[in-house]
């Protein structure tokens, strides 16, 4: 019987496929004892079943590549260290040999006495670890009842229904064939989310009473766009989906046009459009899509997913690689962004933070590692001999930092020069603005910056004190608040005025439709995923720059998400 649902569309686009549920694993399992004898053959079942779930995360990691590594990469080092954790392997063997559970139970019972031990966090962050905890105990379950062909099944067009997916899972499931996903919790703003967009894959999550309704094979509509799912969908529906198929067939062909197009206003005003990368894929394909050069080149992935430090010489030929890739055009380079939120082995980032976003990260944690920065500043300065390269320090609060900086800077560059190393021209300073502080003491680093770069993501989250990936959250936490919009105007100006480059390079300036937003309160520079560049170029293409501009003030005044939506729906 067809039945509609409403959800939360995290990654637009559109599916049709068979439902596959995915029950909450390891929850709904039935105590079972076992005799003295079995206990053995149980113990080697249970370790048969965690080798398999480790076997399965690395031969995930060994199929990614790109930015794929850098984004589940974490997530999957994550599960690795749960499934490695002491305290759980001693504990379900206790289970198993003293209690006389099965393996199935001893799951069960120990998640549940690590889970109580995770709800009892004040943090929320660690709270949220929960999720990570489950799916592992999950992963280790369907291994126990895995006949020996189920792990190779294909689900190709199958839409995956669950309770939550986490990263690791998404790039799984999407390799093996699914053509969309959907939850019954999750935010549009989890990292899940922002890799399922990545992936253009579209995924629908807080879909109420979704597990309640959907069934193994049901045939079901997504429109992960509008955020409604259809199961066992009707005649109309279905006629429905293969108009909207060939409507967005039509609007990628016209996006593709726009590739050599230039990034200009209806009304004659060029607009630059960078691209954000971290992998040599990424770099090609913002070259591909006539990209003005990389606004923000994560470099992250060459400390993540390893327990030594990158050397100079390593750093040095991928952000050598990086400007060469670029052929003349700028290359943005941020400078370490690691913080305890990261799977990071190599002892940098602290494990017990009481707060991780709050905590020691990005500036911070390269300030308390003078070496390491240094280190990392040469490499730069050496690959700025290849081409146009600029600097960008994540997570700056204050001037403090920014002196320090460039104190580390000039040493970095007096260094080469006694040893006789090539470098390229100054390379340009610049300042991500994440934290409200710096966004409100603009004018206390503006001798020290040649151009700054907004991270909506964290500033919005700082902003209204809303953790961006709790799910209960997903309301409050939004772009679109007249406190964000008043705060991005008065940076724009402020950049305008002094001459300093103001770029967005958050989520949201990925997203066309907030387009007329950004261009109405000043912005001029936009980086974002290559993947939504020609989206926001068609979008930008379409805007009457001047006309948004005098409408600008009607915006600032805008009291609530509602009115400035309104606003839009007039653009």
């Amino acid at each position: 019987m067809r039945r509609a649902l409403r959800g939360v569309g995290a990654s637009r686009g559109i599916a049709l496929g068979r439902a596959r549920v995915c029950q909450p694993q390891a929850l709904a399992v039935e105590e079972t004892r076992i005799e003295a004898g079995e206990v053995a053959g149980e113990l080697a079942r249970l370790h048969a079943a965690l080798d398999v779930a480790r076997a399965e995360l690395r031969g995930l990691r060994e199929r990614l590549h790109g930015a794929l590594a850098q984004e589940v990469g974490e997530f999957l080092d994550l599960h690795a260290m749960i499934l490695d954790d002491p305290e759980l392997l001693q504990g379900l063997d206790d289970l198993v040999r003293t209690g006389r559970y099965g393996a199935d139970y001893a799951l069960k019972l120990q998640r549940d006495r690590l889970a109580a031990v995770f709800e009892g966090m004040d943090d929320d962050y660690f709270r949220s670890r929960r999720e990570d905890l489950d799916h592992v105990i999950g992963r280790v379950h369907a291994a126990l009842h895995r006949r020996d062909n189920a792990n190779g099944a294909g689900l190709s067009g199958e839409i995956l229904v669950c309770e939550s997916v986490a990263p690791s899972e998404l790039a799984e499931w999407q390799a093996r064939g699914v053509v969309a996903v959907v939850t019954a919790t999750g935010s549009p703003l989890s990292h899940s989310a922002i890799l399922a967009r990545s992936l253009h894959l579209p995924l629908l999550v807080n879909v109420g009473d979704l597990l309640a309704h959907a069934n193994d094979g049901d045939a079901m509509m997504v429109d992960a766009s509008s955020g409604e799912v259809v199961l066992e969908p009707s005649a109309e529906d279905l006629a429905r989906y293969h108009a909207r198929q060939a409507q967005i067939g039509r609007e990628r062909a016209q996006l593709a046009r726009l590739r050599r197009q230039p990034t200009r206003t209806r009304d004659g005003v060029d607009i630059r459009l960078y691209a954000n990368a971290e992998s040599r894929e990424d770099v090609a394909e913002a070259h591909a899509q006539g990209a003005d050069g990389v606004g923000l080149y994560r470099t992250e992935f060459l400390f993540l997913q390893r327990r030594e430090l990158p050397t100079e010489e390593e750093q040095f030929l991928a952000y050598r690689d990086l400007v060469l890739g670029m052929a003349g055009r700028v290359a943005t380079i941020r400078t370490l962004d690691l913080g305890a939120d990261k799977a990071d082995h190599t002892g940098l980032a602290l494990r017990s933070e009481p707060n991780p976003a709050l905590g020691l990260r990005g500036v911070r944690l390269s300030l308390a590692h003078p070496a390491l920065f240094l280190t990392q500043l040469r490499a730069i300065l050496r690959a700025s001999a290849y081409g146009p390269v600029r600097i960008l320090v994540p997570m700056v609060s204050g001037r403090e930092e920014m002196l320090q900086v460039c104190e580390l800077l000039e040493q970095a560059r007096d260094g080469l020069a006694a040893e006789g190393l090539q470098v390229g021209p100054v390379a340009e300073l610049g300042a991500m603005i994440e934290v409200p502080a710096a966004a409100l003491g603009l004018g206390d680093i503006v001798d020290l910056v040649d151009f700054v770069s907004v991270g909506t993501n964290d500033l919005v989250q700082y902003l209204l004190a809303t953790d961006r990936n709790h799910e209960s959250l997903a309301e409050l936490y939004t772009p679109r608040h007249p406190a964000v919009l008043r705060l991005l105007a008065e940076v724009f100006a402020f950049g305008r005025r002094n001459g300093i480059p103001v770029a967005v390079c958050g989520e949201m300036a990925g997203e066309a439709a907030n387009v007329p937003l950004l261009l109405a309160l000043g912005l001029r520079d936009f980086s974002l995923h290559p993947s939504t560049l020609l989206e926001v170029r068609k979008a930008i293409r379409e805007a009457d720059l001047g006309s948004l501009r005098r409408r600008s003030g009607t915006l600032l005044r805008c009291h609530d998400r509602a009115a400035i939506e309104r606003w839009l729906e007039r653009c």
